[in-house]
């Protein structure tokens, strides 16, 4: 996750340009954007000595527009587009389309996800197009005639939920986008056709996820003679050419009812899953009215549910808030009081969250001012609280790739979209050439019995036929207190999505740290249960672990990265943009 070697500019080819940490030259006027008040100053940040990643380094700028994904070469298809005359929305599409063929682990066909849109007029929408249980889907179809979980909700074909990529950022570009669609998704079918050189972060991947693919028809593509296509090869993609070809000459119904859905259909027949075409044909994407919140000032826009996170982000900064003012950056008051925040608001988030046409959702209490100072008055300033005493007193409840994206008139996308595990069920669409989700693990299968990210959830978000499962990712947009652009955000894994996202706005609003430090900075993360406190490893001062320890929390260091974001921010002269040092994507712009 920290190697210095990860590959930050992949070269595309068929005249796509993916830049990444350089920009593509000023030749636009300054955007509106660009000439917004003056942001205040920022301030150096300063990490122990232990930490991996240095303060001070400087994310991508560019005057005009920015891409910032988990993949370089997908944030340069993006920029790419906007240079054309495309705006955000057309850039997010472009991306999102590339990232499904240069980044199979994450970028998808066969997934869903949210996008959150703010236009540069002030109008603001949010698009769930996240993933639905089959038709024939029931409540306990994971749990064993012992009574245990069976696995079938990670990989294999009964894992995968109705996926809802195509339909929502083909919705997206319907209502929002200016460029033909077949100009937007010329770059992704080129990549498909034509190929891109293999790179070490590919081959890593596929490597350590062979026994996910080998079983199912993508073998024969990622394992060609037993292990992956070498570095600095061509890898290309012939049957997913096809299939965006067919979506780009007719769109969704290629997808949902023409020869796409045939081949989705067949290969579920073929493997004894649940999806028919029935299921596909039923698939549709929904507006939802956009979580608004403030913290300090600021204005967020966020995704409601059937994410949770939006509600989960916006009770915690509304808990800090009422907390009193900010510690200082990783100090021990600073990081119980962030974790104490997050703890309860996960207790909320497991316990009343889930599809709001299955389950009511206390939306408006759980984004509340008043409800949030109720729960910081119950956070003791010197030592923790077991999360059963906090659930008691509430109760009145990785892989994936996000990206952001500001144009030159200043509109902004935030979009995360997921297969959910890394290549998902490990299912591939014979035919058609893409990986299928296993989303199903994110519904409570069994309550009290912990997901593959260890979040023990409740009936709220228990399996139904058509329902969509409750997920944690959270694209966000922040807006400074006059009301201008100020920070697009959000990021992959799992529940750790809503750490990071939540302590980069922290990071830019009460340490006023650069775009560079707040992504740098170490993590924590307190989902609730387990019951413990996770600090990225190296990050944190042994005497602030041991005074942690101290106030009765359990505190655990974890090797890995908590999350990966990619994100935008406005700077004086335009902005700054970059994927996370422990992610090896990069940044677009010009």
């Amino acid at each position: 996750m920290r190697s210095g070697a990860r590959l930050k500019n992949r070269i595309a080819i068929g005249g796509v340009v993916a830049v990444a940490l350089i920009g593509l030259g000023a030749t636009l006027p300054l955007d509106q954007s660009s000439q917004a008040p003056e942001i205040p100053p920022r301030i150096p940040a300063t990490f122990p000595r232990t930490w991996g990643y240095r303060p001070g380094s400087r994310a991508t700028f560019a005057p005009h527009a920015m891409v910032a994904s988990n993949d370089a070469l997908a944030a340069g298809v993006g920029a790419e587009i906007m240079k054309q005359g495309g705006n955000a929305v057309d850039g997010a599409v472009a991306t999102g389309f590339a990232l499904a063929v240069t980044f199979p682990e994450a970028g998808n066909l066969g997934g869903g996800g949210y996008m959150v849109i703010r236009m540069a007029d002030g109008r603001v929408a949010a698009l769930d197009y996240r993933e639905t249980a089959p038709l024939a889907a029931t409540r306990d179809m994971y749990v064993g005639v012992n009574g245990k979980l069976t696995g079938e909700s990670v990989i294999g074909p009964r894992a995968s939920g109705v996926p809802g990529a195509v339909a929502g950022m083909l919705e997206a570009h319907r209502k929002y986008g200016v460029l033909p669609l077949a100009k937007v998704l010329a770059p992704a079918i080129r990549l498909a056709s034509e190929g891109f050189v293999v790179d070490s972060t590919l081959f890593q991947s596929l490597t350590g996820d062979k026994y996910r693919i080998e079983s199912f028809g993508g073998k024969s593509l990622f394992f060609p003679n037993g292990a992956p296509p070498p570095i600095g090869s061509r890898l290309r993609q012939p049957q997913l050419a096809r299939t965006l070809r067919l979506i780009s000459d007719s769109g969704a119904v290629a997808f949902y009812r023409g020869s796409i859905a045939d081949s989705i259909a067949a290969e579920m027949r073929r493997d004894g899953a649940l999806i028919t075409k029935a299921d596909l044909a039923h698939y549709r994407p929904l507006w939802r009215e956009p979580i608004r919140s403030s913290y300090r000032g600021y204005s967020l826009i966020s995704m409601p549910p059937s994410s949770s996170g939006g509600i989960t982000v916006t009770e915690m900064l509304n808990i800090l808030e009422a907390y009193g003012p900010p510690a200082p950056f990783g100090t021990a008051e600073r990081i119980h009081a962030v974790a104490s925040a997050s703890q309860r608001a996960f207790v909320d988030r497991n316990s009343k969250l889930g599809d709001p046409a299955f389950v009511r959702v206390p939306l408006s209490t759980l984004t509340s001012k008043a409800y949030a100072r109720s729960l910081a008055k119950s956070i003791s300033r010197d030592h923790a609280d077991p999360t059963t005493r906090v659930a008691s007193r509430i109760r009145e409840g990785n892989e994936t790739t996000h990206w952001s994206v500001v144009d030159a008139s200043g509109n902004a996308v935030a979009t995360t979209s997921t297969l959910n595990d890394l290549y998902g069920s490990g299912v591939y669409v014979s035919g058609a050439g893409f990986f299928l989700n296993d989303e199903m693990d994110d519904f409570t299968s069994q309550p009290g019995t912990p997901n593959m990210f260890g979040l023990i959830q409740g009936e709220a978000n228990s399996i139904a036929p058509g329902k969509r499962m409750l997920s944690a990712m959270s694209p966000t947009i922040v807006l400074d207190p006059k009301g201008n652009l100020l920070l697009v955000t959000g990021a992959r894994g799992g529940p750790r999505i809503i750490s990071a996202t939540s302590q980069i706005i922290l990071n830019v609003i009460d340490h006023r740290m650069s775009l560079a430090d707040a992504m740098s900075a170490p993590r924590l993360h307190h989902q609730a249960l387990p019951d413990s406190i996770r600090l990225e490893t190296g990050g944190f001062d042994p005497a602030v672990i041991a005074r942690l320890r101290a106030m009765g929390h359990y505190v655990y260091e974890l090797n890995s990265g908590i999350a990966s974001a990619a994100s935008i921010m406005r700077v004086k002269g335009g902005y700054e943009g970059m994927d996370d040092p422990r992610s090896h994507g990069g940044a677009a712009g010009f």
